[in-house]
């Protein structure tokens, strides 16, 4: 595809949903917070200087491995050209939701993942950044889960894009976040 397309592509899904993106999570140029209490599948905590490429890191906030099909496609569909295109790029991607380390250990065995997939059980990153989806009160199974967002962070932790839509049933293509990053250079 052409730089241009990819261009507009990007531009589209950037500003697709700008208020929702104004008020979901941190803003493009700012720092991102930190990691709070984030394992992998195998129960290490992580960084996200540790996580990052030489160009930086493209985290993607998901619902769950385990009862959103949403999220589980998104994740497949992700692993299947994701890694190889963006560490051709410089960068890595991560993925984070409020599941446990041994349900992402399980999905990731299971459908071969080859990025990190990391928990956040206390949902305490996801609050950091503000993404936690107000729609679910305590009694539900999906309350502390994460708005769906991607983000793309440089390794000096600043926000350099963010990917979204409003509702939780779309998700950016892998071309989109591709485009975003090209449209950085």
């Amino acid at each position: 595809m052409s730089r241009v397309f990819h261009l507009l592509l990007a531009m589209v899904f950037l500003v697709a949903a700008p208020t929702f993106a104004a008020v979901t999570g941190p803003a493009v140029g700012t720092v991102a917070p930190a990691l709070v209490g984030a394992v992998d599948a195998k129960g290490d905590m992580q960084t996200l200087s540790g996580l990052s490429g030489k160009q930086g890191l493209v985290l993607m906030f998901f619902r769950s491995a385990s009862w959103c099909p949403y999220c589980k496609a998104q994740l497949i569909t992700m692993n299947a050209d994701a890694p190889a295109q963006l560490a051709r790029r410089g960068y890595k991607l991560a993925a984070l939701s409020y599941d446990s380390p041994e349900v992402l250990a399980k999905f990731a065995a299971e459908r071969r993942i080859g990025f990190t997939l990391l928990s956040d059980e206390g949902s305490r990153t996801i609050d950091a950044y503000g993404l936690r989806d107000p729609q679910y009160p305590a009694e539900s199974r999906a309350h502390g889960v994460p708005q769906p967002v991607i983000l793309v962070i440089a390794p000096n932790g600043r926000v350099r894009a963010k990917l979204m839509e409003e509702g939780y049933k779309t998700r950016p293509p892998l071309e989109a976040v591709l485009a975003a990053i090209d449209s950085l250079r």
